[in-house]
């Protein structure tokens, strides 16, 4: 099957996590939105008053007759296709729990650069973002972190997830969001570290990353580096 990937063509944000599943995967899928008459389409789905499945917003996926909406929903589609997840329920079950978990964390890191409204610029809440990063990087980031150090710990001897992917993006992202945070952050978290540096090797997923197909970091998605956002460097 050659899969149909509708996102913003600018930024990574929650497109990512399932570009990454299909990298890794190899699978045949085309970007739509990278250009003109794919984005036209984008947003014709998303305006579209006849469609009973239409998607509130990107990303979604397009697989055959199916039309599917919301980045942990379509990795639970895609897992077992992609050998990704198990066809185990209770293990597929699980995996679908730490995306969401992830789906939660990724709105706080959001929520660091735009913690009154998503459509204001940063620069019209930059004191409450500076309060709510304060917040973010002491209490809620410590938090997740430990949270999924503990699930690499115990889940070690489980077979490579989408959920590895997706922990490598958001290490990935946090390194770009806040540099200095991280950089003390991680040595408490090896894990951690170890799992972002093993999805990096993959080879399909090296080659990605090295490629023009990987949307760089920018001030348009999830993953911001506001300087004052983050931790003071001593």
């Amino acid at each position: 099957m050659r899969y149909q990937l509708y996102y913003w063509p600018t930024i990574q944000g929650r497109g990512e996590f399932v570009r990454l599943a299909l990298e890794d995967a190899g699978a045949a899928y085309a970007d739509m939105a990278r250009d003109s008459a794919g984005y036209k389409r984008m947003l014709n789905i998303l305006e579209s008053k006849s469609l009973k499945a239409r998607p509130f917003a990107p990303p979604f996926l397009k697989a055959g007759n199916l039309l599917i909406a919301q980045t942990a929903n379509i990795l639970f589609y895609l897992g077992p296709r992609l050998g990704l997840a198990p066809r185990d329920e209770a293990r597929r079950l699980w995996l679908h729990q730490l995306q969401l978990t992830i789906t939660d964390w990724l709105v706080e890191v959001h929520d660091t650069h735009h913690p009154i409204g998503a459509g204001l610029y940063y620069e019209d809440q930059k004191p409450e973002s500076k309060r709510r990063a304060v917040d973010f990087r002491k209490n809620r980031l410590p938090k997740f972190l430990d949270y999924f150090e503990a699930v690499l710990k115990h889940d070690s001897s489980a077979r490579f997830s989408y959920v590895n992917l997706s922990l490598f993006q958001m290490i990935e992202g946090l390194r770009y969001a806040f540099p200095s945070t991280m950089s003390k952050a991680e040595k408490k978290h090896g894990l951690l570290v170890e799992n972002h540096a093993r999805v990096a090797a993959r080879p399909r997923l090296a080659a990605y990353l090295a490629s023009e197909k990987r949307i760089a970091f920018n001030r348009q998605g999830i993953f911001r580096r506001y300087p004052e956002l983050d931790a003071p460097r001593r």
